[in-house]
């Protein structure tokens, strides 16, 4: 499970996530030097940390690297709001909280994504009355093996 990302951390990697392709530290740095004062060597270190960390890849051109995300920040976000609600010692609770925060349009995206989720995933649909239940004996059913 990811760990939050720090400030600098999350500045670096929303400029890898906006871009979507591979960049240098150079570019970082020069986006980022339109917010703040920051050093060459800082972003270097910033994206060598991501790297280890796993949230970049690298490849050499030339004498730099160019870094690409390993995944998106729509995964990072979902894995960080799976982390904090495993750690709830009353899910249910917890998303009735988290859903009372929710803008009205929070909300309706959280609706398109139940009704995404529940048309892609078979095990929402209903049984039809023809079709026999599926036996879980044996510790594997339909949503398949540790589900």
């Amino acid at each position: 499970m990811p760990r939050q990302l720090g400030e600098l951390e999350d500045a670096v990697m929303t400029r890898v996530w906006q871009w979507n392709r591979p960049v240098t530290v150079r570019e970082v740095l020069e986006d980022l030097q339109q917010e703040r004062s920051i050093a060459y060597t800082t972003v270097m270190t910033v994206l060598d940390n991501l790297h280890q960390k796993g949230w970049v890849r690298r490849e050499v051109e030339g004498r730099a690297y160019r870094y690409t995300a390993v995944s998106t920040r729509a995964a990072y976000s979902a894995a960080l709001m799976n982390e904090a609600w495993a750690r709830s010692d009353n899910p249910a609770a917890a998303l009735v909280a988290f859903f009372g925060m929710m803008s009205p349009e929070q909300r309706e995206a959280l609706n398109d994504a139940v009704r995404i989720v529940q048309r892609d995933t078979p095990e929402a649909a209903p049984a039809s009355p023809a079709a026999p239940a599926e036996s879980t004996e044996g510790g594997e059913g339909p949503a398949g093996p540790g589900r």
